[in-house]
């Protein structure tokens, strides 16, 4: 009960947060006009990356994808994961990504946004099973008969899992495999930290089971600890990790275009990050100063399928985090800059 009420109080300081930076979408419109930088390129704001999050828009900007469509992105500095959204909706940046419960919150709150494209996805079984968008491990030492994910129904107590942050991929795809292996979802107790901190946390026992991104596979293996199941266990296929890139309503009106040639820009990225993981993942080191062994998959094709954001959606109205219909698939995303084409960077 104790999470249940944790989970209601953060779900109404979000709804208070999405309501009061909503008040401020008018004063905020007229940075949104259309004026270029000296260069003649469209500034589009976005928020600082140090993390894996980086590498598209890394090597769509180094390839000068974003340019050949006559834009630039203006990057505005780091910002916390749960403030993303809100500063989308005043207007402090212009785009971000997520996946889509943390869009279902937000639109059951009003917000005004958009998922305009799908940007990753989790990859076929037959491709490199590095890609898949989350590993999760236990310390050997601590669980030496934890060989599984299954095999968590054994322990005794709560245990702490490893979140970047709530409603996202972490939470949602853990309690689906949980769900499938029987585990009550009221033993998972969730800790809130990067990735990247959760390689030692876990080495430490400050929490028992890390769900981690493609990033942090190689170093938790390094350290020791054991990999007890993956994103390919909870049977969505391309969605365990579909994310959508969204813009503002307003900013999607106004600049319909500079939308649809940020997606083409994006996309040829994404295409050249599944061909060249290496180079990408060795960019992306250099850019954060962190070294990163592994990628994301990205979408190679520009569609956009809501049978993929069912089952977020239902997953939330089940466990009554929003209201059932409050929301709909078709509610969180656009399919006017939908074209079905295969990307090349080429």
């Amino acid at each position: 009960m104790p999470g249940f009420m944790n989970k209601a109080i953060r779900i109404v300081a979000i709804a208070i947060a999405l309501s009061s930076v909503a008040s401020l979408l008018g004063a905020c419109k007229k940075e949104t006009k259309g004026a270029t930088v000296g260069d003649g390129l469209f500034p589009i704001k976005a928020i600082t990356r140090k993390d894996c999050s980086l590498a598209p828009w890394l090597v769509t900007e180094k390839l000068g994808f974003f340019a050949q469509e006559g834009i630039r992105i203006v990057y505005t500095g780091e910002t916390q994961p749960a403030l993303v959204l809100p500063s989308v909706l005043k207007g402090d940046n212009d785009v971000a990504g997520d996946h889509p419960n943390a869009l279902a919150v937000a639109k059951a709150g009003g917000a005004k946004i958009t998922g305009v494209v799908r940007s990753g996805i989790d990859p076929a079984p037959d491709l490199n099973p590095e890609l898949r968008h989350m590993f999760w491990y236990v310390n050997p030492e601590k669980y030496p008969d934890v060989k599984s994910f299954a095999d968590l129904k054994k322990l005794p107590g709560k245990l702490k899992f490893s979140t970047i942050t709530n409603n996202i991929c972490s939470d949602f795809l853990a309690n689906r495999i949980a769900d499938k292996n029987g585990i009550p979802r009221d033993k998972f107790e969730w800790v809130t930290m990067p990735d990247v901190q959760a390689i030692q946390a876990l080495k430490q026992g400050l929490v028992d089971v890390a769900g981690v991104h493609p990033p942090f596979y190689k170093p938790m293996v390094i350290s020791g600890a054991r990999k007890i199941s993956d994103s390919l266990e909870t049977g969505l296929g391309p969605s365990a990790g579909v994310s959508f890139t969204y813009f503002r309503d307003d900013f999607i009106e106004k600049h319909p275009d500079v939308v649809r040639g940020f997606i083409r820009a994006m996309g040829r990225g994404g295409a050249w990050i599944n061909d060249h993981p290496e180079m990408a993942a060795k960019w992306t080191s250099e850019a954060i100063g962190v070294p990163v062994t592994g990628n994301h998959y990205y979408s190679p094709k520009n569609d956009i399928l809501e049978s993929e954001i069912e089952p977020w959606i239902q997953d939330l109205e089940e466990h009554k985090v929003i209201p059932r219909g409050k929301v709909k698939p078709s509610d969180l995303v656009s399919h006017q800059f939908e074209t079905h084409e295969v990307y090349s960077w080429k």
